[in-house]
């Protein structure tokens, strides 16, 4: 008998919710700073991904005032079409030259970026080795492109080579420079030795390594002196924005125009949009102390509670306090919240079962004060537990 959509919908809300997983959006005032504001109450915010700084900073606003006076409000088509302005040309150009690739090509996401590049490139003789931890993104497009694709245990050199097949056939590595849950990062160095073996293709998305890591904030790459085939940047991050851009050959870059659907069929971003990703590059570029301040900041963070809980050290901002059942890590949260910080519980299926966290993240806009609070709250929560 037929359930209808109406009785699965049901069962599986219910079932998330009897886990205790469901989830929920909340309008907030202000998530893109390090106080927001939520139903007229105040809170330090250590939950968002703003790690530079940028998102309210006065010259990306000013960039984006003068993008809408030149360049007016939308794209108007795709970028094969209408779409693809000077701006656009102009951030592309300026992306490659930082990040020294022959091309970059645009997207409005880097969900779609990650999902372009598979569904593209992967045919069914292919094999697609993934990190088990990559992003869901990675993970969705490799079910569902032709690839066989398989994953290897998180950061696991041994595993990785063992994967590797004995015929000819293509293989696309993929990894994440900076793991989002974690904040521990990629061994690349090692991942593209075993890549030039076989002669196969490297893919770093560095989401969350771009603008923080690296010489003139050139990401993980940069950091582990490497240089992959394809290379995914995205602007929600250190940017302060949103968007993405694909970094590659100028052959690659070529087959993504005529081959992507996510790039040939969808509006381009506006244009005044990517005029201010290009002011946001420069300032990434420029503002060294952005990352000297996440450095001490981040120091100051572990330091704090070193002595207190078990700290996951990282070269990131983004420090993961695993607290194991999503219960608990809930409670902390809430915890946390009626006393003015802003912190989110990750649990499954986010993360792996029994690991469930509270991922703090810092900005360069946060104070050592505020750092200062966050970590004795913690101190006292924890204690109460």
């Amino acid at each position: 008998m037929k359930q209808g959509f109406k009785r699965k919908i049901r069962l599986a809300l219910e079932q998330r919710e009897e886990a205790g997983l469901t989830r929920s959006r909340l309008p907030i005032w202000h998530g893109n700073d390090v106080e927001l504001n939520h139903e007229g109450k105040k809170y330090l915010n250590f939950s968002g991904n703003d790690y530079l700084g940028l998102a309210n900073s006065p010259e990306l606003i000013t960039a984006w005032k003068q993008g809408l006076d030149k360049y007016g409000g939308g794209s108007g088509a795709s970028p094969l079409v209408t779409g693809y302005s000077p701006a656009h040309l102009e951030l592309e150009l300026k992306l490659a030259d930082w990040l020294g690739f022959d091309k970059a090509i645009l997207f409005n996401s880097g969900f779609s970026a990650n999902q372009a590049i598979l569904f593209s490139l992967m045919t069914k003789q292919d094999v697609l080795l993934q990190d088990k931890l990559n992003h869901a993104s990675l993970m969705e497009a490799g079910q569902l492109c032709p690839a066989t694709m398989k994953r290897f245990v998180h950061n696991d050199l041994k595993h990785l080579s063992q994967l590797l097949p004995s015929s000819e056939q293509d293989v696309l590595i993929v990894t994440e420079g900076v793991f989002s849950m974690d904040g521990d990062l990629s061994p690349l160095a090692d991942i593209i030795d075993i890549a030039k073996q076989r002669s196969d293709w490297l893919m770093v998305d560095d989401a969350h390594g771009c603008g923080v890591l690296g010489q003139q904030g050139r990401g993980s790459c940069d950091l582990a002196k490497v240089k992959p085939d394809i290379l995914v940047v995205t602007f929600g991050k250190a940017f302060g924005l949103s968007g993405a851009a694909v970094l590659c050959s100028e052959d690659c870059a070529d087959y993504l125009m005529q081959f992507s659907k996510h790039h040939v069929y969808s509006t381009a971003m506006p244009p005044a949009q990517a005029h201010t990703l290009s002011k946001a590059t420069d300032v990434i570029i420029r503002d060294e102390w952005r990352r000297d301040k996440l450095s001490e900041l981040g120091r100051q963070f572990e330091t704090e509670l070193s002595d207190y809980c078990d700290v996951t050290s990282t070269q990131t901002p983004i420090k993961p306090l695993i607290i194991g059942s999503s219960s608990a890590a809930v409670q902390l949260a809430e915890r946390l919240k009626q006393q003015g910080i802003w912190t989110t519980a990750i649990r499954p299926p986010t993360v792996p079962n029994g690991t469930a966290r509270i991922r703090v993240t810092l900005s360069a806009n946060h104070n050592f004060q505020q750092v200062t609070r966050l970590t004795t709250l913690i101190k006292q929560e924890l204690k109460r537990q």
